[in-house]
């Protein structure tokens, strides 16, 4: 039966949202008559100028100190809009309550016990030991056939020149303020493109509001015949400049799943994160970690950590250790 009124939830940052985009797409195709909505926070818009598989958005600020306002005002919105089907990730019990409450009649997410399984037209299990990709898609696989096994965006990709080298070396300013640390310091990253340039590698520098403290400490340190800073508007600008660049490096951060979607060869820091959640294993993107890092808790987040620990082993990569992974 083709789904003509579909709700997705989905909160979290864009990295998210990128991640969760390969289920909306399948279920599109699946039912390409369907209108889409998307629920998100709005620090996540920005998906928004990626991908023309969803029609509408909902809006919920539940990472402000009106959490349960936000989520009421939420659910009078769905109240007015008559979806068919409802599909939510998160695994918190109380995401099978706020379903229930929609009176959408068919009704998706993770199972979290057995008021999820009374609750829910469908209580998947959660595996969160795979690619998120395929953790997200796992809700939407009894509705669909299609596999989107990647973020794929509606964005022309540009021929990448060769010998170029890209660096994004910020993270979102929410993770710093929640004391989770997920990049080396920007004295590393300046470091890496004085060595780059001396391999003659064309480096370019690309960052948003988000990095601007990064940015400008490469600036004050780095000579400004050394590497060229790439001011871009937007996230689709930003995709296609990464989509133009041989080679791109980054953080565990919105950007490397940008550069997925976009089939640039790319090298990302991975620290107290885990890579083989987070990337896909296929060759397309490699994590460069600490050599001799011998914490036992790593990965830490989000599972045994919710913040990082001061001493950040797993963050003691060299300039040398970065540079030298391009060839």
């Amino acid at each position: 039966m083709d789904k003509k009124n579909i709700l997705f939830i989905n909160f979290g940052g864009l990295g998210d949202e990128i991640l969760f985009l390969p289920s909306i797409i399948s279920v599109k195709k699946t039912f390409p008559n369907a209108k889409i909505t998307l629920a998100l926070e709005p620090r996540s818009k920005g998906i928004a100028s990626l991908t023309d598989n969803i029609d509408d958005f909902l809006f919920a600020d539940i990472k402000g100190k009106n959490k349960y306002f936000e989520l009421l005002k939420l659910l009078i919105k769905i109240w007015t809009k008559n979806f068919d089907l409802v599909v939510s990730s998160g695994s918190n019990k109380f995401i099978s309550i706020f379903l229930f409450l929609t009176f959408i009649k068919t009704k998706i997410g993770y199972n979290s016990g057995k008021l999820s399984e009374l609750l829910l037209t469908s209580a998947v299990q959660l595996n969160k030991n795979q690619y998120a990709v395929n953790m997200y898609h796992d809700l939407v696989e009894n509705i669909t056939d299609i596999k989107t096994n990647l973020p794929q965006f509606n964005i022309e990709k540009k021929l990448a020149e060769k010998n170029t080298v890209l660096i994004h070396p910020g993270v979102s300013k929410l993770s710093v303020s929640k004391g989770m640390v997920k990049t080396v310091p920007a004295k590393i990253w300046a470091e890496v493109i004085i060595l780059l340039d001396q391999k003659g590698k064309r480096v370019f520098l690309a960052g948003g509001p988000d990095d601007v403290e990064v940015i400008e400490t490469i600036k004050k340190t780095v000579p400004e015949d050394k590497y060229t800073f790439v001011k871009t508007k937007n996230l689709q600008e930003l995709a296609q400049l990464i989509s133009s660049s041989e080679v791109f490096i980054c953080s565990d951060s919105a950007p490397l799943h940008i550069a997925v979607g976009m089939g640039t060869k790319t090298y990302a820091i991975f620290g107290s994160t885990d890579d083989k959640k987070l990337i896909p294993q296929n060759g397309l993107v490699i994590p460069i970690k600490a050599k001799n890092c011998t914490c036992p808790l790593q990965p830490c987040l989000w599972e045994k950590r919710q913040t990082t620990c001061q001493t950040l082993d797993c963050l003691k990569i060299s300039a040398a250790e970065i540079a030298n992974c391009i060839q």
